[in-house]
């Protein structure tokens, strides 16, 4: 080796050792396929005394590498955190999991007691929560204090499992006199849904020692709302409570407010972009005015509260001496509301606290007030609807473990009264597209109008927003896609450009001179896109538009990074 190469990894290694006993290679973009690649971390590793803290994010570990590290590990009994966020990048996903068992089998038999655990953003979806589940309900973790597992695709599925290990630590450690006490949660953008958060909840609930809860962008409606506000109640020591990006609507929210009058350690509350509306923000501030004194920063941003309830938040205020920000932006006050709600925090000599309101919608005239009520009433009738539907075939679903949830291959959806394709296409739902019936797929392909590129477009990601990992609707979004797109692909009339152009801005991709909404969320159209690239049906040419733009920075991509990584596997494989 020449002595400038010595030098660069003399330097390289040096950054490696951080105080505190903290061993770091974060950030170094290390690709560890073999035992041979790993030969420096693993001395590192062994040489380090009194090793407490182990950092790798922003590298990428494979199988033989992660079980080489293991065996290094195996002699580090004082290990407390394991900083294993984005540690698997570009790794196919059958990768993960045995990774992941060989370092947690490594600290198993260490005996080490930890203290944090972040795996955040490692694309590992619910088979991986497989991969550390053993190591989850191992007396390793029952100290553990933080569990971080931002967007990491988990899923329905890998809530459940996530929820099921929770709850047997728990257990475990109890019978041996020390209880679990988690500390942080951190979940964001893993599409845990309805289902996850619940099952989620049911552990809450039994851990009862929370102070954080980070969980935006799950998909996340009303029933599992109530769910967690149940839970968090039962958390007497709650300081932060992050729900962005999910959707309260009035009953959340309401739901969400009784157990904020019970909690007196409250800090921070993020309900940004979570449609608590009106009725909604009115509760929360009737939680606010009753306690909180220690509040220091209230998010109700983009959540549709109109001028009224809007002020009365800010009256709440008054007496909260710790409030640091207030975010009421993108409501709907109008320019007078804004002018009153800048009075009425300048009044109590809190004008400083309150953030930008330049994104305020403006105030809706009373004919919008009417129809978002019934658009709200026919939210809620929709969710309900859906809710007894579930109960009526849920027995035998709710008996399903969730290895068989991930694993079964051969359920088939139940039936139920048939669905009007409309009803479907106006509010999509898995439940709706089940109830379709077998010959779902051929009756949309029909019904749609193929030469109309933006019919195609609105309908396709109407079918993808429904998409889960479950086998019944995963087939029927396959299956309908199929019959959709092939179809109009094979049509003479069909302009393939125009729809890929089209598709983009819908996903919010590519700019356009219309004012055209993007998706909500991009996990369903990607996980879709990631199944239509390999049918013989579309066009190769397109291919590489769409990985270009796939693969350009992008919030709303990086929300969904592991059907993200799906699709442009798939893309440069073709």
């Amino acid at each position: 080796m020449a002595s400038e190469d010595i030098a660069e990894l003399a330097e390289s290694l040096a950054k490696t050792k951080v105080g505190g006993g903290q061993l770091s290679f974060k950030g170094q973009s290390l690709k560890l396929n073999t035992a041979e690649d790993a030969e420096e971390v693993i001395k590192q590793i062994e040489e380090f005394d009194g090793l407490e803290a182990l950092r790798l994010e922003g590298n990428t570990v494979g199988v033989e590498a992660a079980k080489v590290i293991a065996k290094a590990l195996e002699k580090k009994s004082e290990l407390k955190r394991c900083h294993w966020s984005d540690m698997f990048t570009g790794r196919l996903r059958s990768e993960i999991p045995p990774a992941l068992i060989s370092l947690g089998d490594a600290l198993i038999t260490a005996g080490a007691q930890l203290v944090e655990l972040d795996l955040s953003d490692n694309a590992f979806g619910p088979d991986g929560v497989r991969g550390f589940e053993a190591l989850l309900k191992s007396p390793v973790c029952y100290t553990l204090q933080e569990l971080k597992l931002n967007n990491c695709g988990m899923g329905i599925g890998g809530g459940k499992i996530l929820a099921a290990a929770l709850k047997e630590c728990h257990r475990k450690s109890s019978a041996q006199g020390k209880p679990l006490a988690l500390k942080v949660f951190v979940a964001g953008r893993n599409r845990l849904e309805n289902d996850g958060a619940t099952a989620l909840a049911e552990a809450f609930g039994v851990i009862g020692t929370l102070e954080e809860v980070h969980m935006p962008q799950n998909g996340i409606n009303h029933p599992g709302i109530t769910a967690l506000a149940q839970a968090f109640a039962i958390n007497p020591l709650l300081k932060v409570i992050n729900l962005n990006d999910n959707t309260f609507t009035e009953k959340g929210a309401v739901a969400m407010a009784e157990t904020l009058k019970a909690l007196r350690q409250i800090e921070v509350i993020n309900f940004g972009d979570c449609l608590v509306r009106s009725k909604g923000a009115v509760a929360i501030a009737d939680a606010v005015k009753e306690g909180l004194h220690k509040l220091k920063e209230l998010n109700l941003s983009f959540c549709e509260i109109k001028r009224d309830a809007a002020l009365t938040v800010a009256e709440a205020i008054e007496d909260k001496a710790e409030l640091e920000k207030l975010d009421l932006n993108g409501n709907c006050l109008g320019e007078e509301g804004c002018e009153q709600l800048q009075e009425i925090l300048e009044g109590f000599r809190m004008a400083a606290v309150l953030g930008s309101l330049s994104d305020d919608e403006g105030e809706e005239e009373e004919e919008d007030e009417e129809e978002e009520e019934e658009d709200e009433d026919e939210e809620e009738e929709e969710e309900e609807e859906e809710q007894q539907q579930r109960k009526e075939r849920g027995q035998e679903q709710e008996a399903l473990t969730p290895k068989k949830i991930i694993e079964s291959q051969d359920s088939t959806p139940v039936s139920s009264p048939p669905a009007d394709i409309a009803t479907f296409l106006a509010f999509p739902s898995p439940e709706k597209l089940l109830r379709l019936g077998p010959k779902c797929s051929v009756l949309i392909a029909q019904q749609t109008d193929t030469s109309d590129v933006e019919k195609v477009v609105t309908t396709l990601l109407r079918i993808s927003s429904v998409f889960k990992d479950e086998a019944p609707v995963k087939t029927a979004v396959h299956e309908t896609t199929d019959a959709l797109m092939r179809k109009a692909f094979t049509s003479a009339t069909f302009n393939s450009d125009l729809f890929i152009t089209s598709l983009l801005i819908h996903m919010g991709l590519l700019k356009s001179e219309e004012k055209i909404k993007a998706v909500p969320s991009l996990h369903g159209i990607l996980m879709t896109l990631n199944h239509m690239v390999q049918q013989d049906y579309f066009p190769k040419s397109l291919a590489p538009v769409l990985s270009a733009f796939v693969t350009k920075p992008n919030r709303a991509l990086d929300s969904c990074s592991f059907a993200r990584h799906m699709l442009l596997q798939t893309l440069h494989q073709l």
